[in-house]
């Protein structure tokens, strides 16, 4: 079969399940996806195409029709728009080379349609697993946004793919916002705590180690005490890659409590005073946290034995009132 027999099968199909649809409304998606099975095996009864009623419940595309393949969306809302399938692709029906869309929508005006898969695609969700987003109509496609063609991407192992998914999610952020998914290799598996956590519920242990890596990835927070905005970064790593909820961010860096544990009322520069008290976690975090995060906060890739190097060059630019490698690390 020919793209363009079945692109025109698919044109009639759509218009008798718009007719159905809008007499009698089905009831879920796996009814409206057995309307579609069965209108096209209809359109297709004169050809050596057969359409399975007994497929695997999770593959993708619904549909199998020798080399194509068709997808089927149903919603209830006034909407052309739903989420898809995930970016893996794990359950892809292999024999499939072209895949196809049909979108049933119930809401406002009954209607049926359908279009190229790669050129609905329009977006990726990126939850713990990065989904698709389709589109009837979409104004630009995804694949078109990323500068691949949806058939390469498809075929990329999982790390490749992830390089467009994320350049195309930091097009994206707003101001103050952050990715908060980091990988850069498929077996490197970072998601969010189910439960958020209060900063101040923490072991000491935990808070001294969260610190360290705030400390090291944030230097700007050692910009002046009137710089607005300089804490968000850190709050929002903290919410967003170990779940936990800071709701009194000076206090974390600066205040009395992690400057002067023991209350001596001796003087000094309270974030001076608290960096030197946790000099052997700073050291320890810059061993081994991850060097996404670097990529990813600092702009670059840096060595793990240079990140402190590195971290007292940007210090002593943003501190103010005093020089950080005079008086940090010193041994």
């Amino acid at each position: 079969m020919e793209k363009q027999e079945l692109e025109n099968i698919l044109t009639k199909v759509c218009k008798s399940l718009t007719i159905k649809i809008q007499s009698s409304t089905p009831k879920s998606a796996t009814d409206f996806e057995d309307l579609v099975r069965k209108e096209l095996a209809n359109s297709l009864s004169e050809s050596s195409v057969e359409v399975d009623f007994t497929p695997h419940p999770q593959a993708f595309p619904d549909i199998e029709l020798g080399e194509y393949g068709v997808e089927v969306k149903y919603t209830t809302a006034d909407s052309w728009r739903s989420v898809a399938n995930s970016v893996l692709e794990t359950n892809r029906i292999h024999s499939v080379k072209h895949v196809y869309l049909i979108f049933g929508k119930a809401g406002g005006e009954p209607e049926v349609r359908w279009g190229r898969y790669e050129d609905s695609v329009m977006h990726v969700r990126t939850s713990h697993v990065p989904r698709f987003e389709v589109e009837i109509g979409a104004k630009e496609p995804l694949f078109q946004k990323m500068g691949i063609p949806y058939d390469q991407f498809r075929q990329s192992e999982m790390h490749e793919k992830m390089q467009y998914i994320r350049e195309y999610a930091r097009g994206r952020l707003k101001r103050g916002e952050r990715l908060w998914w980091l990988e850069d290799r498929p077996d490197q598996d970072h998601s969010l705590p189910i439960q958020a956590r209060l900063y101040t519920k923490l072991s000491m242990e935990e808070k001294t180690k969260l610190r360290a890596e705030c400390y090291l990835l944030f230097p700007q927070i050692l910009k002046s005490g009137r710089t607005r905005d300089k804490y968000d970064d850190a709050v929002l790593y903290l919410l967003t890659y170990h779940g936990v909820l800071c709701h009194q961010a000076r206090d974390l860096f600066s205040a009395g409590s992690v400057a002067n544990p023991k209350n001596d009322k001796s003087g000094g520069l309270y974030v001076e005073r608290a960096l030197q008290l946790i000099e052997p976690d700073l050291i320890e975090a810059a061993s081994n946290m991850d060097d996404a995060l670097f990529i990813e906060y600092w702009g670059n890739s840096v060595k793990p034995e240079n990140r402190i190097t590195e971290w007292l060059k940007k210090a002593d630019e943003i501190a103010t009132g005093w020089v950080p490698s005079e008086s940090l690390f010193l041994n």
